[in-house]
């Protein structure tokens, strides 16, 4: 191919990333040039200065290093020569940074003379001190890709000439990552957006959006510019714009729909396979057109349901209208908390209500009061242990544990999430030949009905244990701080089933028996969940919908409150994945859909959650 045939396929490739990145056209022909022959002469045209702080201790927010315009007869913005590639001295998933800081050659130096770090420690201790300041430093990319671990995203740190780049509210320069995709190398592409002349320091702006004025620009800066915040309300308020906004409209059933359960036989057409594979009771029967069937089990998100109650009144569905309330994170947080009593936090020990509820702030909506509470309990000594996560993600993927703010912040900037106070004493289960572990317990939840409500809860729940004993340190050690093992093959699941737990409970916790003393605060707590979910009107609730059946799963901890032990709801599953429960309970999916569609309501199978 010529010349012009390669810049063609370039940006074939690559003109959607260059526009999403707001590159101007003027240099993509240079670019291409450059990326093609790996050209690096930033050196041609920048100088590195490191800062010296004589007679004074440099804050922790201050610049390390500096980077100049060197060239004598300065940049301009319209000479389209003037874009530069910048190398990326690390790129890393969270879940690798301390081994590669542990086992790659060279690069904890490297980071700390970057960082300027003190070496003269012992290695743990130098890598702890990269590994919190690096949140500083780290600049994050995400590839567009249907396979969801795919599409998580990598962090990088440039090299020393893109770190010493800092932030200024009047930039000079723009810094965007950029994925040669037939290479598959990324680098971050250095581009003038006004005239510089020789000696201009090189800035960018680090919260690129965030008009200038606004608390959101001073809060996110904060890694980079020290401020001082008097925010005293840190309460959370529940608005409309919070069930509304980016979820596609339902439509809700007719009101005068009747659906009575039908005491034939059922034909059921479905979309997951452990229902076809587990379903034999008599009563149901499978067919493979939709149209035929008399209960519709979904794998998707279903929206029609007056469309539904209109042309199929009696057919069911597997899903209730805005049952999203619960299912979403954010929004679970938000109707839990209508079961706070009076304040929503003690004003003496800053724990919130309910007390079942872990502190939950929405890190895009609820940023200047999760700042404010965060100061508060800095301020009085309180722990501070974090966990973020997305709040549209399952499986333990993307979520993260901290206590430093900065990191908390820098964690935002990759997609939407909650942060979650972290169980910072959680009861633990002795874990033969490892030790006291995490654990957690899930609980499969029907609901049947919700005016009034009807809902019930499996008798055989299903516990998932971490793999390394507990302890407050090394919080990016995946299986010394979670418990979702069964989605990974590098971590091992440890199988336990409900009734040999309980025996292992009687014996590591006699004065708190299972069935007398756990379980009921357990399903005390769903119950209060429920009646939180179905208390206001749609889209903030829960409607009734009478050919609506669901199945979900929530997900609890125990946590020590004094000599108490206290369940903590930490999410409600929409589609739960269930392989486990029909490995484990065969007759699994044969109890719920008689429980759901044929009024067998086992107790012996079933706790009813209803008061």
């Amino acid at each position: 191919m010529n010349g012009i045939d390669l810049y063609s396929v370039f940006l074939e490739i690559h003109k959607p990333q260059l526009e999403s990145s707001g590159i101007p056209q003027l240099f993509w022909k240079t670019l291409f040039e450059k990326l093609e022959n790996e050209v690096f002469d930033g050196g041609l045209v920048f100088q590195l200065a490191k800062v010296e702080y004589e007679g004074m201790t440099r804050h922790i927010t201050e610049p390390v290093w500096k980077l100049f315009v060197s060239v004598k007869d300065g940049l301009s913005a319209q000479d389209s020569n003037n874009i530069y590639l910048i190398d990326h001295a690390w790129l890393y998933d969270t879940r690798s940074a301390r081994q590669n800081l542990t086992e790659v050659p060279g690069l904890l130096d490297r980071m700390c003379s970057l960082m300027d770090i003190d070496t003269n420690a012992e290695k743990q201790e130098i890598i702890e001190c990269v590994m919190k300041e690096m949140w500083r430093y780290n600049q994050s990319f995400s590839l567009n890709s249907r396979n969801v671990e795919e599409s998580m995203p990598m962090w990088y740190i440039m090299d020393e000439v893109g770190s010493a780049i800092n932030h200024s509210d009047n930039p000079n320069f723009r810094a965007e990552p950029f994925l040669h995709v037939s290479k598959g190398t990324s680098y971050t592409i250095l581009f003038p957006i006004r005239d510089v002349a020789m000696g201009d320091e090189v800035t960018r702006d680090f919260v690129e959006g965030q008009a200038s004025s606004s608390w959101m620009r001073r809060l996110l800066l904060l890694p980079w510019v020290d401020s001082t915040f008097d925010i005293e309300n840190y309460e959370q308020f529940e608005t409309d714009e919070d069930f509304s906004k980016n979820y596609i409209s339902e439509t809700l059933p007719e009101t005068n729909t009747s659906k009575a359960d039908n005491n034939e036989t059922l034909k059921v057409f479905s979309q997951y396979e452990y229902v076809n594979k587990y379903l034999t009771y008599p009563a149901f029967t499978f067919v493979d057109n939709d149209q035929e069937a008399d209960i519709l089990w979904l794998v998707t998100h279903f929206k029609a349901f007056k469309e539904l109650s209109i042309s199929s009144p009696r057919v069911f569905i597997n899903q209730f209208p805005c049952e999203h309330v619960i299912t979403v994170k954010d929004l679970l947080a938000i109707v839990c908390r209508r079961k706070a009593i009076g304040r929503q936090y003690d004003l003496d020990t800053l724990e919130s209500f309910p007390a079942w509820l872990p502190t939950t702030y929405n890190l895009t909506t609820e940023l200047r009061q999760f700042v404010g509470y965060f100061k508060a309990r800095a301020d009085a000594n309180l722990d501070n242990h974090w966990i973020c996560k997305p709040w549209n993600l399952a499986r333990g993927l993307d979520i993260t544990i901290t206590k430093d703010l900065c990191h908390i912040l820098r964690l935002r900037c990759t997609g939407p999430k909650i942060v979650q106070k972290y169980i910072t004493q959680p009861v633990l289960y002795d874990r033969a030949h490892i030790g006291r572990v995490k654990f957690d317990i899930r609980y499969v939840v029907l609901l049947k009905s919700v005016k009034p409500l009807r809902a019930y809860a499996y008798a055989n729940f299903f516990l998932r244990f971490a793999n390394q004993p507990f302890a407050l340190n090394n919080l990016d050690v995946y299986e010394q701080h979670f418990t979702v093992m069964n989605y990974s093959d590098e971590n091992p699941l440890y199988h336990v089933k409900c009734a040999e737990f309980v025996v292992q409970w009687k014996n590591q916790y006699p004065d708190y028996p299972w069935e007398s003393y756990v379980e009921p605060k357990i399903l005390s707590v769903l119950r209060e969940a429920f009646e939180a979910a179905i208390a206001e009107p749609p889209p903030r609730g829960i409607p009734e919908s009478p050919q609506s059946r669901a199945v979900y799963a929530a997900d609890l901890m125990l946590e020590w409150r004094g000599s108490e032990m206290q369940p903590k709801l930490l999410e409600i599953n929409f589609m739960p994945d269930c392989q486990r429960a029909c490995d484990y309970y065969p007759e699994f999916y044969n109890d719920i859909f008689r429980c759901l569609f044929l009024n067998t309501e086992n107790p012996q199978v079933f706790h009813s959650i209803e008061k």
